[in-house]
């Protein structure tokens, strides 16, 4: 295996959005690689989990090239994961879209089910309530994200060690945010967000040198 120190991985699970997490990240000044190797998703200093489609769909996916496993692994090592959107959601129990219930990874306890509001998908800017003593958000003030999706968790417990960053469409209110240990999750696209998601990818990078925790 060739020397992966430095490096972030993107995971290639088939869920699409990779080249724009991947020139994100890269703008930090480390070096990415898009890879569906388990072997080098593991071994790498950090690790993102894009996604964008169907739940379901995005399991199978992540399955195929043994992404819970690899997720699992680097959360009890301690190495930095970054996941975005649809791998934000993957993260927890479950998933219910059009009535099929799929498992996801199981990470954190929560159901990802369809928004209660009028206007779905949500889709454009939006501010966020950040976690207290957040990482992920330091140094941003009160910025705008890009949110694309129509589901989302809408109940999730802080314990210790567990940050929950929130957001709100149509009343409704809903995880926008996760951090935990090593592990940390975002509904919202950074890579797509301007100035301020950089400065979150590039909070997220810092981690890498700096462990989470």
């Amino acid at each position: 295996m060739s020397d992966l120190r430095g490096t972030v991985v993107v995971l290639d699970y088939g869920s699409g959005n990779l080249r724009s997490a991947e020139r994100a990240v890269a703008r930090t000044g480390v070096d990415v690689v898009v890879t569906a190797d388990p072997e080098v998703a593991l071994a790498a200093p950090g690790l993102v989990v894009p996604g964008v489609g169907a739940y379901a769909a995005c399991m199978a996916g992540l399955r195929a090239v043994g992404g819970p496993d690899v997720i699992a692994a680097r959360q009890a090592a301690g190495l930095p994961t970054l996941a975005i959107c649809v791998g934000h959601q993957v993260l927890f129990e479950a998933g219910i879209e059009h009535g099929v219930e799929a498992d996801g990874v199981g990470v954190w306890p929560g159901v990802v089910e369809r928004l209660q509001s009028e206007r779905l998908p949500h889709m454009g800017w939006n501010t966020v309530a950040p976690a207290a003593g957040s990482r992920l958000f330091g140094g941003v003030g009160d910025e705008r994200f890009y949110f694309v999706h129509s589901y989302g968790v809408r109940a999730l417990a802080e314990k210790p060690g567990r940050l929950v960053t929130w957001a709100e469409h149509g009343g409704d209110r809903f995880v926008a945010a996760v951090e935990e240990g090593a592990l940390w999750s975002t509904q919202f696209h950074p890579e797509k967000s301007g100035d301020a998601g950089a400065r979150l990818i590039a909070n997220w990078v810092a981690t890498l040198s700096s462990p989470a925790a």
